[in-house]
């Protein structure tokens, strides 16, 4: 029955455009949604400072007719379409930060962009696709569009900042937007949102009910010693060296105290800083890193575990140390009622063959803050040219990341379809 009531949905909509099916209108949009991922990628800009990202977006929206408003978040942008039937309001979420790395990929629209990031100059670079988000969402509003006459409720495009992470001492990102009422105003019913991928193959869709990627937790740890000259460490105490038993230590936690058989889980340093001179023992060394978790008792007994170790190295070693977490997103969890709901709706548009159950995974996603308030679908859409092995294929965030475009209609043609269906069949 659903699928039947999605088929006429779509042929009144036909019929409504001047007998366009919806492959035509993607196809239509296509070379502007590969035009404007091309400038957003050339031109990225990191969290919080998407300015000229967002007045691109903004005036992209005003161009289609869409009421806008700007400076949610910081640099946020959400577009409202009010369909001309009542009914209602789906949201359809973008974010649109870059990250600070330096591009290797031969393209004529490579990044040559240059910025700080935490006092460093660095490279920036759309390195985990958010450019053809913020694409694929606007050539979903341009169909969307010209369909207003005959939309039952309301759609919101939400435009996100700050989804890698704010600077430090900032506010940013989903948190931030839900707290300034991005859900609000009209009030938020469902909200879908769809994130690239690499190594999944063009025209091919990956979603996962329940929990899909993992809880973020960053951590700090400060450990202090006793200054010293190089030539005799005898007379201090080396914050270096515990920092190295320390690291040992944390990832003992995760090979030989956690149940991974039950759920994946991870512990990473990513950032030490001690020391400024080759021949002195410093006083204090901090370390900063990450830990995934798909588990809420696991997570806990972790952060239970890396207190006692952290305490217990650093005293055994003569010195001292604290550690402090904070949670930067909760778990991605797919609504099991609206999975339920959006998957037959994929099935019928991308078809049964290319929607495909996966595995969680342990990068993590803000979008989980809109999640908490309202019932969200979130799943992966396939960038990966089928004829590339796997193996040649560079991962997320790293420099020689790269997106086949054509993946880029199975984002557009995914987001007007569940909107479509949901605004004029969800019961």
């Amino acid at each position: 029955m659903k699928h039947i009531k999605l088929i006429i949905c779509l042929l009144v909509f036909n019929v409504a455009l001047g007998q366009k099916s919806l492959d035509q209108l993607v196809n239509e949009v296509d070379p502007k949604v590969i035009e404007l991922r091309r400038d957003f990628h050339q031109f990225p800009e990191l969290s919080n400072r998407e300015f000229k990202t967002s007045q691109k977006i903004a005036s992209y929206l005003e161009g289609l007719g869409i009421k806008v408003i700007t400076n949610v978040a910081h640099t946020g942008v959400i577009g409202i379409l009010e369909g001309d039937g009542e009914g209602p309001v789906v949201a359809l979420r973008a974010d649109m930060d870059a990250l600070p790395v330096t591009e290797r990929v031969d393209l004529p629209f490579a990044s040559k962009e240059i910025s700080e990031y935490n006092g460093v100059s660095s490279g920036v670079m759309h390195a985990c696709g958010h450019d053809t988000h913020v694409a694929m969402l606007l050539g979903a509003a341009e169909i969307l569009s010209k369909m207003k006459a005959d939309l039952k409720g309301t759609v919101k495009f939400i435009f996100q900042p700050a989804e890698e992470g704010v600077p430090p001492g900032e506010e940013g990102g989903a948190k931030l937007m839900v707290e300034v009422g991005a859900l609000k105003n009209p009030d938020v019913d469902v909200i879908f949102g769809i994130h690239i991928d690499a190594f999944i193959e063009v025209g091919k869709i990956g979603y996962k009910p329940g929990g899909i990627m993992a809880e973020a937790q960053r951590f700090e740890i400060e450990v202090q010693g006793k200054q010293s000259h190089g030539a005799s460490p005898w007379s201090g105490v080396d914050p270096i060296v515990i920092s190295a038993q320390i690291i040992n230590g944390l990832q003992t936690i995760i090979s030989r105290d956690t149940e991974l058989t039950k759920e994946a889980a991870v512990i990473t340093v990513g950032m030490i800083q001690g020391g400024l001179r080759y021949n002195i023992i410093p006083e204090n060394v901090k370390m900063i890193g990450t830990i995934r978790t798909l588990d809420e008792e696991m997570k806990l007994k972790i952060n239970s575990l890396m207190e006692k170790r952290v305490k217990s190295i650093s005293q055994a070693f003569g010195g001292d140390a604290t550690i402090e977490f904070s949670t930067t997103a909760p778990l991605t969890y797919n609504h099991l009622e609206l999975t339920s709901y959006a998957v037959p709706v994929l099935n019928e548009n991308i078809g049964d063959e290319n929607v495909m159950i996966i595995d969680a995974i342990t990068g993590a996603e803000d979008f989980s803050y809109f999640q908490k308030e309202v019932p969200g679908f979130y799943f992966f859409v396939g960038g990966r040219n089928p004829n590339v092995e796997i193996d040649k294929i560079a991962d997320h965030h790293t420099p020689d990341f790269y997106i086949d475009e054509a993946g880029m209609k199975t984002g557009v043609r995914s987001f007007v379809s569940l909107t479509l269906d949901y605004l004029n069949n969800a019961e």
